[in-house]
């Protein structure tokens, strides 16, 4: 097996353990007869998760300093990093441009709320995830944050000892001159005469 089909083969293992990753985060755990329903099914307030977070260390008595440990700062974390993975995927395997990967992250976390506002687009007993604008805002931001680690991965991976990267990813050497160098055709005219035929003997 070569080198290339190795690369393709870990690619694919890679977006395939991501593909299960993100679907496992989207669906489980699924609802069952004691599962509570939500009484909020839809956010629509940008950045609410930082009001969360000072209501949940008030409520509990504990500074900013303790802002890591309330659930609203760690689900916007978690969802921050869940789309890390596709930023990444995006500039190192297929190559998109930040803005292009911008938008795949903000259309892919769409079709997660989607999802989610659907009820698994209709195949749950009822909504048991809340479509969250924030959510939207932290999977993109996790998506160009991923972005960016892929670009610098490349550039380190280009410009690194030895220069290893891919043929498509190093930029093109510029090609030695030829030794010795051509002529130009007047001067091989002018250095090389036309040669005339010797005189018969008589």
């Amino acid at each position: 097996m070569t080198k290339a089909q190795i690369r393709r083969v870990v690619a694919s293992g890679a977006v395939l353990l991501y593909g299960c990753l993100v679907a496992a985060a989207v669906f489980l755990p699924l609802p069952g007869p004691t599962t509570p329903r939500p009484t909020q099914t839809i956010q629509l307030v940008p950045v609410q998760w930082i009001d969360d977070v000072h209501r949940e260390l008030r409520t509990q008595g504990l500074s900013w300093v303790h802002a890591y440990a309330t659930p609203a700062f760690q689900g916007a974390t978690l969802n921050v990093l869940l789309f890390v993975p596709l930023g990444i995927l995006a500039r190192v395997l297929f190559k998109r441009g930040f803005v292009g990967t911008a938008l795949l992250g903000f259309a892919c976390s769409l079709l997660v709320e989607a999802t989610q506002l659907t009820a698994n687009w209709g195949t749950a007993p009822f909504q048991y995830r809340i479509f969250d604008v924030d959510d939207l805002l932290n999977n993109t931001g996790g998506a160009t944050l991923g972005w960016l680690a892929g670009a610098l991965f490349l550039a380190l991976h280009v410009t690194g000892p030895g220069g290893s990267g891919s043929a498509e990813d190093r930029p093109a050497r510029p090609a030695a001159p030829a030794w010795p160098p051509a002529a130009p055709p007047a001067v091989v005219r002018l250095a090389d005469p036309p040669t005339r035929p010797l005189p018969r003997p008589r």
